[in-house]
């Protein structure tokens, strides 16, 4: 027992692992609330050169601890796979930055780290942003195996999205009592302090663009309809395109991509590349409309929209497609459409109503709730919530057997 008056240190949460910009913003907004450290794949043939304790490690603003984890290269892929020193190295690394690892929460992004949540001797939280058992070059039997092992291990499961939820429950056998659902947000820097009456001001490399403004933001690249924008643009003539995000990854579909390269050559369409995260907010907010043409497919369709959420701080009118389940749930903040002719018509009355669709003050509401910070809490406060229903059942089952001892 620690003497009275004596404040004990918040544990230490661990990130496993960060390798894109959701898990570092998640991360930063932890940072925020208890001490996190992030931690980075660093893959090369001989991980083990890098002696537990001795991992580099950078500080981030928010005061995350973003901290080197060397990982041999197919470390998920058998027979690697299969090489428990590998599990037993990297919880050696984690308990070695934790004062007290049983107190310690792990938090693991993706299900390769099963065998790492099931050696952990503290809270683990198994935060799921994607369906992976859909990826491309993804072995299905083996994820589906390797979700229902990280549930088990689990002390709270948080998918992204209902469709991740059910999956987990339904393939990966997950006690639904474990299940908590933390979609994807925006930083909380991007809200805006009242409701706008016009789009902001266009960046610099999109000023020449002649309003109205279409834009789309996020990777330009096979999960859109490429087909449906091109439709679009042409029964739009008097609407300019402006197009945020790296557009170099190939589409397999063939129509998909040649309507890609016709879209990129379009006279009314800009394209501006990759801008950094903390960038995008500037460009929904000069949008007259914003357009969501997601395709339905895989893995994507079963995942949470992020670029929903920055259109949602920057209270810009949208438009979207039925290409995420998500989506389906947030009209009127949204109009969806399943055709170019029901796209080109949503356009045109919203340029009849000048772009002011009544709905700012709805999506400005709700924005106030889609920051990263707040999902961030959530997490935090749910652990606690579960981690306080085991110690009550713990307790009332040390309570049934001393009473059970005692009458007999």
């Amino acid at each position: 027992m620690r003497p009275v008056g004596v404040v004990e240190a918040a544990p230490v949460w661990h990130l496993l692992q960060v390798s894109d910009v959701l898990d570092l913003e998640l991360g930063n907004a932890l940072a925020e609330l208890t001490p996190v450290i992030a931690w980075e794949p660093q893959r090369s043939w001989s991980p083990w050169a890098t002696r537990p304790g001795n991992e580099p490690e950078r500080l981030v603003e928010s005061g995350l601890r973003v901290r080197k984890l060397p990982l041999i290269k197919g470390y998920a892929r058998f027979p690697l796979s299969a090489i428990s020193g590998t599990w037993s190295s990297i919880v050696e690394r984690l308990e070695r930055q934790s004062s007290d690892p049983q107190r310690s929460p792990l938090l693991c992004t993706i299900p390769y780290f099963a065998a790492v949540a099931e050696q952990w001797k503290g809270p683990v939280v198994y935060w799921l942003t994607d369906l992976i058992a859909e990826y491309a070059g993804a072995d299905r039997k083996q994820v589906e195996a390797l979700d229902a092992r990280m549930c088990s291990a689990a002390t709270l499961v948080c998918p992204n999205s209902q469709r991740l939820a059910d999956y987990l429950m339904d393939r990966a056998r997950c006690d639904p009592r474990k299940i908590h659902i933390i979609p994807n947000a925006t930083r909380a820097v991007n809200l805006l302090p009242a409701v706008p009456t016009l789009p902001g001001e266009l960046p610099a490399d999109a000023r020449e663009l002649h309003r109205p403004i279409a834009g789309v933001i996020g990777n330009l690249a096979g999960n859109m309809d490429w087909v449906l924008l091109e439709r679009t643009m042409a029964h739009t003539p008097w609407l300019s395109w402006l197009f945020v995000g790296p557009s170099t990854m190939e589409i397999p579909d063939a129509t998909q991509a040649r309507a890609r390269n016709a879209v990129m050559q379009h006279p009314r369409a800009r394209f501006v590349g990759k801008r950094p995260y903390g960038e995008l907010a500037s460009y929904a907010r000069a949008f007259d409309v914003a357009v969501l043409p997601y395709r339905r497919c895989e893995p994507t369709y079963s995942g949470s929209s992020t670029r929903f959420y920055e259109h949602l701080a920057a209270c810009r009118p949208m438009i979207a497609t039925r290409g995420f389940e998500e989506l389906l749930h947030k009209p009127p903040m949204l109009e969806l459409v399943d055709t170019a002719y029901e796209a080109a018509n949503a356009l045109e009355g919203l340029r009849a109503c000048h772009f002011n669709d009544g709905r700012a003050s709805l999506r400005w509401r709700a924005s106030r709730e889609g920051t990263w910070q707040t999902r961030a809490s959530c997490m935090k406060h749910a652990l606690e919530q579960r981690l306080g229903a085991e110690r009550n059942a713990a307790d009332a089952q040390v309570q049934c057997a001393s009473e059970a001892a005692a009458a007999r």
